[in-house]
Parts: C-alpha cells; structure tokens; sequence
C-alpha cells in the first residue's frame, strides 16, 4: 500500500510559506543571487566585482558569503578581522570603500579551519546569515550561492526573496549541461533569472591583442538562446585580476566586462530615488 507522508515538491508549495524575515534591523531592497551549475567558474570573482561596482555607482552593497564549506568572499577583499555582534544580532565585516560583508570565515576562530558539517547545520547556517545579521540600509544584498543545487541552494531560494539570478558559466561543453539544472532550478522555484555571463571567456594577448579561446570555444550564446536568455558580460583570463583578488584588492579592480549586469541591476530599482536612500542607524 503506498502511504502519502504529504510531501509538496518545492515548486508545488509556495514559496511564502518558507520565506524568513530579515533581522528587524536590516533594511534590503533588493536580493541578487549569484549562481551556477558547478564549482570553479567564478561566482565569487562575479559577486564581488557586481558588489564593488554598483558601490562605485552611489549604491549601498553587501554580500552574504553562503559558500560556507568553500568561503572566498574575505580573501578577494583583503579582510581578516572578525565580525562581532551583540544580543541584538551579529555586525558584517566592512570593507575598504564600504561593502557589508558576511562569510563563515569571519566567525571562525581560524579561516583555515575546514567547516565538517552536514546539509541541515550548513542550511541553517545560511538562514542565519539573513536573520540575525544587522544588515542596515541596503539596496543591493548580493547572494554567493555554492555550487550545485542541495540543500544550501534550497534552503536560500526557499527562505530568501530573491529578486533575480545571474547565472555564471565557463566555455567548456560540459558547463552547458550543468547550468541547465542551475537554470532548470531557477524555474521550478520561480525565481527570475536577469541572464548569464562566462568567466574565463578569452584570454586576450597583451602584445598583439590577439584574442585566443584557452579553455575552447564558447557555447554561451547557444545555451542562452536554447533557455530564452540574454548574455550579460564575458570575463577575460587576466592574471591581473586573478592577482588582484588573491592579494586581497578586488576593489581596484577596472573593467566594463558586468557593464550588462549592473544595467539590468539598475533597473530593478529607480535611480531618482537612490539619493533618498541613507542606511538605517
């Protein structure tokens, strides 16, 4: 005899009935989800440069590290102090030209410590990032999502509102399949997705400006017309930037190549608006 335990399929119950409440204190605008199919592609390299440039353009940025098992966010900002908090909740960590930053490894003891845990206390984790840190006044609260589509990633479309996804990928063939389910995941929790950018896209030769295609040739533009996607930026192989983030200076970071993202960004909110917009005390 089958038994029904009442088990909804997440896309069948609605997302209402899982979303959490901010912390009292934290005012966001709008939540951006950064997303792909597999690890190594760069979502952190994309959060923290979407982070750094919509804060040059006047707006108030934070970023929520929830890669807790492979946290990156505090390496590519330089930051090593810990975040501190009170009864009221837990303070992020600030960085150089004012991005709020939360990651797993701003409240351990030791940022090389390994964080062993299990799907439901990492789940939990994430949560607590949104409920219990003292985000302020934000207009854009950007999502390192861990790759893949578990409990983590769940747990995040369920209990967070989230106003869109940009979804990242890499030339290989193969990446074409994993941001499929990445994509296919979006849908089911009917979460928009703003469209797609390609790291390590080109590498571009500093002598001859030849443009060469190190890791092949690019499937993007087939994957975003098979998914009714648009393209939004493609990020070249540049040891700078990868110097750059692994010493800690991705806020001196320059390029045009998310100039797609942050106009789609823009639109989410309304730019008369954003001088009216002062953080909450």
């Amino acid at each position: 005899m089958s038994q029904n335990y009442g088990a909804v399929a997440p896309e069948q119950q609605p997302l209402s009935d899982f979303l959490e409440r901010p912390h009292p204190a934290s005012k966001i605008r709008k939540v951006v989800g950064v997303v792909s199919g597999k690890g190594g592609v760069g979502k952190s390299l994309v959060t923290s440069l979407l982070a750094v440039e919509m804060r040059r353009q006047g707006f108030l940025t934070g970023i929520m590290d929830c890669d807790i098992t492979g946290p990156s966010i505090p390496k590519v900002f330089g930051l090593h102090d810990k975040a501190t908090g009170n009864d009221q909740g837990i303070f992020p960590v600030i960085s150089k030209d004012g991005i709020k930053i939360i990651s797993i490894n701003l409240l351990l003891a030791n940022e090389t410590d390994p964080v062993v845990w299990r799907g439901p206390i990492l789940a939990g984790t994430v949560k607590q990032f949104w409920t219990t840190v003292i985000w302020g006044g934000l207009d854009f609260l950007f999502i390192d999502m861990p790759p893949g589509t578990g409990d983590v990633p769940l747990t995040v479309f369920q209990s967070i509102p989230i106003d869109g996804l940009v979804v990242i990928t890499s030339p290989q063939e193969l990446v074409g399949m994993v941001v499929a389910k990445a994509i296919r995941m979006a849908e089911m929790m009917h979460i928009p997705i703003l469209g797609l950018v390609e790291n390590m896209s080109y590498f571009r030769c500093p002598d001859c400006g030849s443009i060469h295609a190190i890791l092949g040739e690019s499937h993007l533009d087939e994957v975003a017309a098979r998914h009714h996607l648009d393209v939004l930026g493609k990020i070249p192989i540049d040891p700078a930037l990868a110097a750059a983030c692994d010493n800690g200076l991705v806020e001196t970071v320059q390029g045009d190549w998310l100039s797609g993202v942050t106009e789609e960004l823009k639109k989410l909110v309304d730019p008369a608006s954003q001088q009216k917009w002062r953080p909450l005390v």
